[in-house]
């Protein structure tokens, strides 16, 4: 076998990590891009290994039972929504199983039985927060190209502006978003408002590879009550510019409480480091969530820089799952471990003596002790600092030993550590909350030294995407 032999009649069996199927070929496991569990394919391979093979799906001969019509017209340019082609009721499957695969085989735990996966009540427009990229050269598909080199001889043609997502891996090609089915309206109207205004006015798109251009990203957030802010991101210091824009968008979009902007003249769009100029409006949106009890309604500041779940609905059903698990009676020390802006610790806050908040961003830490004042919470104390170094003999001195720890690290899980640290400050509980089973099991591999493993709930955060959320309750073994 060889890169580009084509394999007939491959049966596709299950999922596998990164979204990719999975099937075998002659003894051989064959990792595939696209089809779905249930297709017969005609493979092309792009990859050979000792242990194993890679290819793309060239030909769907037979259709698996499993199969839904996929909604959006980017499907399979966009590497947003990579699995829509599958019916909701088996990405869930799936993601179940990618959950027990990774505590089972990567941890080696021993397992409760893992309660069902809470699914998604809106698998569209659930998310609160999408980032667009300008780009003075939309990406091109290849028919569009050969179209054009029939025509003119020139497969590029005339530059054509975008403003969308990027191709997946491809840091300088972005296509131009149509519709996009992430984020409710009026998102994809304002993202279109934004481009006509700025083509009627001429004003430059950014050239990633020449780095060079006035426009460069653009970002959405919104609220579940309805507020909209918008981030305008630009080379250099033009406020004739930003002035035309925002004006449109003010004029079109009276839902809009928040113009932002920030002029970025480095060489990549991350602008955590940079100051964020409120052009009208405040400088924050409030979301709002109902409280662990349900007996009052939380408010939280959203500023330009804040980390908030993508998905606000699901995100209190997270949330709910971790405070259930918990199961504080109200006289516990809680410490909240990469607390963010204080969401999880805010949320619990009612049913514990105190809770104490530790995270590496210095501004989220901000965003928390704001978020306690907004909901006048006064037994919260945040503490900001890298948690590995945070986090020791001298902390837990000063601040008391936790009776329960929740933790919500990112992808990359917990530093090991912290894991050696909270086995040694034994609290009687540990939740841990995960976006990446993987990182999960290993983590959980170490506190399974003195923790055994009470409940597993996976949580769909991100319909027709591979991501799964987990939340698992650990306590002190006797």
């Amino acid at each position: 076998m060889k890169k580009g032999d084509i394999i007939e009649d491959i049966v596709v069996e299950t999922m596998a990590a990164e979204g990719k199927c999975l099937s075998r070929i002659g003894g051989l496991v064959i990792f595939l891009d696209g089809g779905a569990p249930g297709d017969t394919v005609d493979v092309e391979l792009t990859k050979i290994k000792s242990s194993f093979l890679e290819g793309r799906v060239k030909r769907i001969k037979r259709y698996s039972e499993a199969r839904a019509t996929p909604f959006c017209q980017h499907f399979g340019t966009c590497g947003g929504c990579s699995w829509q082609h599958i019916q909701y009721e088996t990405q869930l499957q799936y993601k179940q199983k990618q959950v027990v695969d990774n505590l089972e085989r990567i941890g080696g735990l021993e397992l409760p039985s893992i309660r069902p996966i809470v699914g998604a009540p809106e698998t569209r427009y659930y998310r609160n927060k999408l980032d667009f990229t300008f780009s003075a050269q939309r990406w091109l598909t290849f028919d569009e190209m050969s179209a054009r080199k029939e025509a003119t001889g020139n497969p590029w043609g005339n530059p054509e502006p975008a403003l969308g997502y990027h191709i997946p891996r491809k840091y300088d090609l972005v296509f131009d978003v149509i519709e996009c089915h992430l984020q409710a309206d009026p998102s994809n109207a304002i993202r279109l408002a934004l481009k006509d205004e700025a083509l009627r006015h001429d004003i430059p798109f950014f050239d990633l590879r020449k780095q060079i251009g006035y426009l460069r990203t653009v970002t959405i957030r919104t609220t579940t009550s309805g507020e909209v802010m918008v981030i305008l991101q630009v080379t250099y210091d033009r406020m004739e510019w930003v002035d035309l824009l925002l004006s449109r968008l003010e004029r079109d979009f009276p839902s809009i409480t928040s113009f932002m902007h920030v002029i970025n003249g480095k060489k990549n769009d991350t602008f955590a480091d940079l100051n964020i100029l409120t052009w009208k409006g405040t400088p924050y949106i409030t979301e709002q969530m109902p409280s662990a009890d349900g007996q009052s309604t939380l408010q939280f500041r959203v500023g330009p820089k804040s980390f908030y779940q993508t998905n606000s609905v699901q995100a209190h059903r997270l949330y709910q799952i971790a405070f259930d698990m918990a199961q504080l009676r109200g006289d516990e020390l809680v410490y909240d471990l990469y607390t963010g802006t204080g969401t999880i610790a805010n949320f619990v806050a009612n049913k514990a003596k105190k809770v104490v908040g530790l995270e590496y961003v210095a501004a989220a830490i901000e965003d928390a002790k704001v978020n306690s004042k907004l909901n006048n919470i006064t037994n919260t104390d945040f503490y900001a600092g890298d948690i590995k170094d945070l986090l020791d003999d001298e902390f837990l001195s000063l601040h008391g030993r936790p009776d329960t720890v929740i933790t919500d690290p990112p992808r990359a899980g917990m530093h090991e550590d912290v894991s050696r640290m909270l086995l040694k400050a034994g609290p009687k509980r540990i939740v841990y909350v995960s976006c990446n089973p993987a990182t999960q099991a290993r983590d959980l591999k170490i506190l399974a030294e003195r923790y055994v493993i009470e409940d597993v709930q996976p949580v769909d955060m991100f319909p027709h995407t591979m991501h799964v959320e987990n939340v698992v309750g650990l306590k002190l073994k006797v």
